[in-house]
């Protein structure tokens, strides 16, 4: 079981800190590759990315929490 939550949080840190280096910022993914544009609303992919950060870090913090309790 110890392994299993051990594997599952590699996977969440790891996805974490893509989704984190993903968003860049003060820009949105349009001035990431090259086009510009003048919204600061998150539209789309950004919208997507930035909602998966936080899902992906409740998910690490409540796979922690049961690590400390297991």
């Amino acid at each position: 079981m110890e392994q299993i939550i051990t594997t599952a949080q590699i996977v969440l840190s790891s996805l974490l800190i893509f989704f984190v280096l993903l968003q860049v910022k003060g820009v949105g993914f349009g001035r990431v590759w090259g086009t510009g544009g003048g919204s600061f609303a998150r539209r789309g992919l950004e919208k997507l990315v930035f909602k998966l950060t936080f899902a992906v870090s409740g998910l690490f913090i409540l796979l922690s929490i049961v690590s400390l309790v297991i």
